[in-house]
């Protein structure tokens, strides 16, 4: 059975970026080795691994990237350090049409 492994790497500017792969080891290098110019981690290199997590199911894995890919990266930095009760604080809705919205 293959494993697929959702991955955060830092770069060098600070920035994140999230992707998706089967072979993380060599996904990691392909990144800091500057093989695609026009890829996003091309001009932020040297990329470091910050969080990964694996899945069985590659339609699981894919939609756990898609997810995270559209959250901020104060989301992104609570997930790396396991911070929960702060993602879900992140997590929730604050605009002012929302049911749960009260201003402070």
């Amino acid at each position: 059975m293959k494993t697929y492994f959702v991955y955060i790497i830092q770069c060098a500017d600070g920035s994140y970026y999230t992707g998706l792969t089967n072979n993380l080891k060599l996904r990691l290098e392909q990144h800091n080795s500057g093989t695609n110019p026009a890829s996003y981690t091309y001009r932020r290199r040297p990329v470091f691994l910050v969080f990964n997590q694996d899945f069985s199911d590659v339609n699981q894995a894919i939609l756990f990237e898609k997810k995270i890919k559209k959250w901020s990266a104060k989301k992104k930095k609570a997930l790396i350090n396991g911070d929960f009760y702060l993602l879900q604080i992140l997590a929730e809705c604050r605009n002012e049409t929302h049911h749960k919205f009260k201003p402070d």
